[in-house]
């Protein structure tokens, strides 16, 4: 499903998954979306995380008030910036344009919107 990085986005997703039993787990795109989802799955009687598991993206400060508190994969907004900038002087310094991926590490931030791992 496709959104557009907004809460109302994962709403609309949410609404559309909440009535599909066999989905058991939803990664959003960013948390912003992941809330629109939350509250979607609340009220058509959906269970997180007993019924979907949900995990965000971005793990705003806001992250862990929702309910059930988000998991979500931490990025280093800083970093991000820091790196960008230092990419545009570089480029400014020597006059080429420099192309390819720069991956800033990330973290999986648990909190209580995913359920534990079936034990073995």
């Amino acid at each position: 499903m496709r959104g557009d990085w907004s809460a109302e986005s994962g709403y609309r997703a949410g609404r559309e998954l909440a009535s599909r039993e066999d989905c058991t787990a939803v990664f959003a795109a960013n948390d912003q979306m992941a809330l629109g989802l939350l509250r979607a799955l609340h009220e058509r009687g959906r269970k997180v995380p007993e019924d979907v598991s949900v995990i965000g993206f971005d793990d705003i400060p806001e992250a862990g008030s929702f309910l059930p508190p988000l998991t979500t994969v931490h990025q280093d907004f800083a970093e991000v910036g820091r790196r960008c900038v230092e990419g545009v002087l570089r480029q400014m310094r020597h006059d080429t344009t420099e192309h390819g991926t720069t991956l800033v590490p990330t973290r999986l931030v648990v909190r209580d919107s995913t359920a534990p791992p079936p034990s073995r």
